[in-house]
């Protein structure tokens, strides 16, 4: 464990029996190998041989992944552990991917780390948050600068991305020739959030296929006369992309397993991304897809023996770290086509729920909107938040909260134990009066003692 607290040290990976414990965990959801109606989902976390095929796509999962093929008629969804060696079949099998490609509108900002610009409201269901007396930084910069503010930012830069990499996970790939509604349905039956998109034509990754891009197909087509629901399920990802995206498509994202955790961090801030692909250069293969809740995890359990910062003892209103003004939130009694606005609008990954009184009551996510597809209840997004949120199967992330007096160490290691996304800021009656989430806490305690401000560049 020594050498995972010196500065220089620079190590692959740390030894197996502490980076790979199930402490560690993974970050990607339910390991569960359920097989929807529709898209046959086959895999599991361990590799234990396993799970149903379905007849129209195809996903299969290994524990290494290696060699694995998926000859399904529908070009289709494949799913390993840690993605070594693993192919798309479609019209060519072998993978010769690049680090440079296409990426639809996967792009969305952590809740809570925008400021709202051009806010839209509708009656008075959506909300912008007006603090009668807001929640300043009390406590000069100077708390994270210096030698004694550095450690977790010398501890990431002398770590690779290969480090944060389970031995065991699940990772789905799409074929762009694969319907869209049956790669949603993949991600409802795995658990997961996001899929690196394969192209059989130019033979490299294209980009990532997340929910952002089935609330944009939601907000974009549910109230439109023209176009119907039901007509875009039958469209193939690569038309999506061509045709409803055009000129919005931004180059994939990516890194490489032998830079640092340090680069990612500033790679996932400053692009305003949540999923990073860790993308082997000579082979192409996508390893891992790393996100804010992987690095601030493996930080938490492997950087214990780390000297505790002072900053970590103040409090977050001294701090400022966090949002506290013009906050998005959403009524429960507003109807779920206005929670998609907002999430386009504001480009915010969660919207606290509220009542008539102003309490937070729930929060509902960017995730939550993908069980819509589960339950094929997309055709009716004029139901309400509270309705919607009761309708959920399972639920990923509930609304945790914090208070302004509590102090940053705390609130670390609440996200890290209850594997949440983001707090809820919350006064004495339980009114919400900001959002503390993982790119604030990240770019506090990695990029800010670096002197980079990629929050709000």
């Amino acid at each position: 464990m020594e050498q995972l607290t010196a500065p220089a040290a620079q190590q692959v990976r740390p030894p197996a029996t502490h980076l790979r414990s199930e402490e560690a965990g993974s970050c990607l959801g339910p390991d569960t190998g359920a097989a929807g109606s529709d898209a046959g989902v086959m895999g599991s976390s361990d590799g234990s041989g396993t799970q149903d095929a379905g007849s129209d796509a195809g996903v299969m999962g290994s524990s290494d992944g290696s060699g694995t093929q998926d000859a399904g008629s529908d070009a289709g969804v494949m799913g390993s552990s840690d993605g070594s060696g693993t192919q798309v079949a479609g019209s060519d099998a072998g993978v010769a991917g690049s680090d440079a490609g296409v990426m639809g509108s996967s792009v969305s900002a952590e809740a809570g780390c925008i400021p709202g610009t051009g806010a839209k409201a509708e009656g008075s269901d959506t909300r912008s948050l007006p603090l009668h007396a807001e929640l300043p930084a009390l406590c000069p910069e100077a708390l994270f600068q210096g030698p004694e503010a550095e450690p977790y930012m010398w501890f990431l830069r002398s770590h690779h991305c290969y480090a944060a990499v389970p031995t065991s996970s699940k990772l789905l790939v799409f074929d762009t020739t694969l319907q869209m509604k049956k790669a949603f349905l993949a991600l409802v039956a795995n658990g997961v959030r996001a899929a690196p998109l394969w192209d059989s034509k130019q033979q490299c990754f294209v980009g990532m296929l997340t929910i952002t891009d089935f609330i944009n197909i939601l907000h974009r087509y549910y109230r439109s006369p023209l176009v119907q629901i039901y007509e875009l399920e039958e469209h193939k990802i690569e038309t999506w992309r061509e045709v409803y995206l055009q000129g919005s498509l931004k180059p994939l994202v990516s890194i490489s397993p032998n830079d640092s955790l340090f680069n990612a961090v500033y790679h996932l801030i400053k692009n305003r991304i949540h999923r990073l692909p860790v993308i082997e250069p000579l082979s192409g293969n996508v390893l891992h897809i790393l996100t804010h809740k992987r690095i601030l995890k493996f930080l938490h359990i492997f950087g214990a023996m780390l000297p505790k910062p002072r900053f970590l003892q103040r409090t977050i209103q001294e701090l400022g770290v966090g949002t506290f003004r013009d906050v998005a939130m959403v009524l429960e009694t507003a109807p779920v086509y206005m929670a998609l606005e907002i999430f386009v609008d504001r480009r915010v990954s969660a919207l606290p729920v509220i009542n008539e009184a102003g309490e937070v009551v729930g929060l509902y996510s960017r995730f939550d909107v993908i069980h819509l597809a589960a339950q094929k209840t997309y055709n009716n997004l004029d139901m309400s938040v509270r309705e919607a949120l009761r309708k959920r199967t399972i639920c990923l992330e509930g609304v945790l909260t914090c208070h302004p007096h509590e102090t940053m160490g705390d609130i670390i290691d609440r996200i890290a134990k209850e594997q949440v996304h983001r707090l809820v800021l919350v006064d004495e009656k339980n009114s919400p009066r900001g959002i503390v989430s993982l790119s604030d806490i990240l770019q506090a305690l990695v990029l800010t003692p670096a002197g980079i401000d990629a929050l709000n560049s």
